[in-house]
């Protein structure tokens, strides 16, 4: 419980449930690089515990919220941002899911660069809002709000280059139909995060 002697911290909690996005992250890239299908369902349940861990620290911070008398920013910024952050963590939890659902038995080499670059994004995404909790003298926040983007830009180049090289070398229907929902889910990743980013970047406008 996220509480100081003004009350709940909003922004630590923020900070927290970023935890859990990264949590998720290291486990994806820890199991595509090393991965083996006997193990997949071990680590879908493990990646679950962490989902379910962030659900609980969200539906915390909401109670907190609606007994809140003067929050330190306004209420929907912080039920957007805390959502926001949740959503990180959902979407890298569907690519394991996805990957598990299909059947998966071999994983692509070029996979592991972008769930490395989903780990980096979920890192710049946590040391933001490790920032964000002083960002009125904050000298490096804007920094990593960049740093997210071009992470994200990166992402995007990523997605199509492993699309292009997914359609170029097989014509097997069900292999294109499953890794193009994978790649999809895998690009979301990143999308997700520079949500994140962007809300903070409002809220800093805002409230400066």
């Amino acid at each position: 419980m996220r509480k100081s002697k003004k009350g709940f911290n909003y922004f630590e909690a923020f900070v927290d449930l970023s935890k859990y996005s990264l949590s998720s992250a290291e486990i994806l890239h820890k199991t595509l690089a090393n991965f083996k299908a006997s193990d997949l369902h071990q680590r879908v349940k493990e990646m679950h515990e962490i989902e379910h861990n962030a659900d609980i620290a969200k539906h915390e911070l909401m109670n907190h919220l609606v007994k809140e008398f003067l929050p330190p920013i306004e209420r929907e910024d912080i039920i957007n941002l805390s959502q926001e952050i949740d959503d990180v963590t959902d979407s890298v939890e569907d690519v394991l899911l996805f990957i598990n659902m299909f059947n998966i038995k071999e994983i692509r080499d070029e996979v592991l660069k972008f769930t490395e670059l989903i780990s980096t994004c979920c890192k710049s995404m946590y040391d933001a809002l490790v920032e964000f909790q002083n960002f009125k003298n904050s000298k490096i926040l804007h920094e990593k709000i960049i740093e997210i983007n071009h992470l994200e830009e990166v992402g995007d180049g990523l997605y199509m280059e492993m699309m292009h090289n997914l359609y170029a070398s097989s014509k097997d229907p069900v292999e294109l139909m499953t890794w193009t929902e994978i790649l999809h889910r895998l690009e979301k990743c990143c999308d997700t995060c520079e949500d994140v980013a962007d809300t903070i970047e409002q809220i800093v406008m805002k409230n400066s």
